[in-house]
């Protein structure tokens, strides 16, 4: 389970991160990455539709990919708004294809978005998103 502190929670926060962050798409997921305050911690937000399954099977992809999440955060603590969208593969999946995908987008969004993370850095992030709202 995610804390709290580590959740994406409202469409303005997904919306954000989608429009906003680096891309990168696998067989099973697409994941967005955008870099937020380097003192924020990092927050992961997760997309899986009825496209992937019925009820059992986007939950158990659900369970899948926040344990992938959890275990990422250990090394993205913190500074970065990440979103995961399963894609209807995910279903079919099992969790080392799943883990090996998330992974891979993770690690190549990451790489990505380096060049960017100076800028941020140098923002200082006023605490409000693109649209001028505030941060939770």
């Amino acid at each position: 389970m995610l804390a709290t502190r580590n959740r994406l929670r409202t469409s303005t926060e997904f919306s954000t991160t989608v429009r906003s962050g680096v891309r990168n798409g696998r067989r099973n997921v697409v994941l967005y990455a955008a870099a937020i305050a380097a003192d924020e911690p990092s927050r992961i937000g997760f997309i899986v539709s009825k496209g992937v399954g019925n009820a059992v099977v986007r939950n158990l992809v659900k369970r899948r990919l926040r344990e992938a999440g959890a275990a990422s955060l250990r090394e993205y603590g913190t500074g970065f708004a990440i979103v995961v969208r399963a894609l209807p593969a995910s279903a079919a999946a099992s969790w080392d294809q799943l883990l090996a995908d998330y992974n891979a987008a993770l690690e190549s969004t990451m790489n990505r978005l380096g060049g960017r993370l100076p800028k941020a850095a140098v923002d200082g992030s006023t605490g409000t998103t693109q649209e001028g709202t505030q941060r939770a």
